[in-house]
């Protein structure tokens, strides 16, 4: 009873804080407010910050093009960039894994699917906190789909528990995928009891964390050869932070994050040097590109970072799908008059990509016109959505801030 009591009492001032933390309903930021405030910063319309120029951000393109001429020099660089990722963050090599020690909550029933909290562990004591979307009468092997979410601080916009999450991963499991919608470090319940999102380990950990959401899926019977990865902002740099090191994902849908001119405004997307170190540099567009030549779509818009990327992002993705003769495997959906986010234009068209490459059912989400429907979809309140209450109390040996994880855990270190 104690922890629905702290998490009740602390739940407001949690939001709040975040609020004063995060970047607008973008990304949170790591930027000192004087840097912010320039008028010598070039921004996007959205408020992210270009840490790029222009011409320097086109003339790096042009350099990998250069470079990579066909698949096996590409299959060179996707491997340099993605052990330099594991390097730069602590994850080469891999930590060894834990049993996950799934703690399941009970199932609602709903209007063609299903919910089903959970908490798993990542590391001993780690706890990885979500819900479970799937349909009520599930198909033998189903798609398996990893759906991390952004940094939108609002109470009512808050993380894996806005609206828009929900209907995305109530759609997909209409579609008949099972979806796993999973908080980031520091975010929903486990924010209640110690752990922080601002942390130098954050990138680390998340990481870490969805490879063994990876892990989860598959624990759970989904075709392994058919799992994919969608998230919008903080959700979408994490949704190619996993592609580019996990081969496991499948389909790739970064949505409104893959921009050669901007590094995410978070702790968790540029507070390890990925990016650039030891004589090496990378961006977001190669990172993604990493999945090449499985499936990606590309989701932009006009009004924030992504807004050049159907003249400069997704021609370079169909210069490295074209290595292996298989442009058609990549797309762009861009919306040039739409702000940031995950809205319903671009669920449809994610809806739309997953259905073509995962064999899911998409009359399930659209009308008879071809419109969009998601009518019947319940939007549950965020303590609904927790793990742990009363029938499953948070683990004595689960750990309560970031700093008590042990990465070495097999050594006791």
């Amino acid at each position: 009873m104690g922890i629905l009591i702290t998490i009740k009492s602390t739940l407001l001032k949690r939001a709040l804080a975040l609020g004063l933390i995060l970047l607008g309903s973008v990304s949170c930021s790591i930027e000192s407010e004087k840097e912010q405030n320039s008028h010598s910063v070039e921004k996007s319309k959205a408020g992210q910050i270009y840490v790029i120029s222009e011409e320097e951000g086109k003339e790096f393109l042009d350099s990998i093009r250069e470079s990579n001429t066909n698949s096996v020099e590409w299959r060179k660089r996707a491997k340099v960039i993605r052990s330099h990722i594991l390097k730069t963050t602590g994850l080469n090599p891999w930590p060894a894994k834990c049993a996950l020690n799934p703690i399941f909550g009970e199932k609602r029933l709903l209007d063609g699917y299903q919910v089903q909290n959970v908490a798993f562990e990542s590391l001993p004591g780690v706890y990885v906190t979500g819900s479970i979307y799937s349909p009520i009468n599930s198909p033998e092997n189903p798609a398996g789909v990893l759906s991390p979410h952004g940094h939108w601080p609002k109470r009512e916009d808050y993380g894996r528990y806005r609206p828009d999450v929900q209907k995305r991963c109530a759609s997909m499991a209409r579609m008949g995928a099972v979806v796993f919608s999973y908080d980031m470090v520091g975010y929903g319940q486990l924010a209640d009891i110690g752990w922080i999102h601002k942390h130098p380990e954050t990138m680390k950990l998340q990481i870490w964390n969805s490879i063994r959401s990876v892990d989860f899926l598959v624990s759970l019977g989904v075709d392994s050869t058919r799992i994919a990865c969608t998230g919008a902002s903080g959700g979408g740099t994490q949704t190619f932070h996993l592609g580019a090191v996990d081969p496991r994902v499948d389909v790739s849908i970064p949505v409104v994050m893959v921009s050669y001119r901007t590094l995410g405004g978070c702790i968790c997307e540029n507070g390890m040097p990925i990016h650039k170190s030891e004589g090496f540099r990378t961006n977001h567009v190669e990172m993604t590109a990493c999945v090449a030549p499985k499936p990606l779509l590309l989701v932009s818009v006009g009004m924030d970072a992504t807004e050049a990327t159907p003249e400069v992002e997704f021609p370079f993705m169909q210069y490295i799908y074209g290595l292996y003769d298989k442009k058609e495997m990549v797309e762009n959906a861009h919306f040039p008059n739409e702000q940031h986010g995950y809205g319903p234009s671009k669920r449809e068209a994610a809806y739309t990509f997953l259905a073509k490459h995962m064999d899911l059912d998409l009359s399930k989400v659209m009308d008879e016109e071809g419109k969009l429907q998601e009518r019947g979809i319940v939007i549950e309140d965020i303590e609904t959505l927790y793990p742990f209450d009363e029938k499953h109390p948070f683990p004595e040996h689960g750990i309560k801030n970031n700093n008590d994880v042990g990465w070495n855990w097999k050594t006791g270190e």
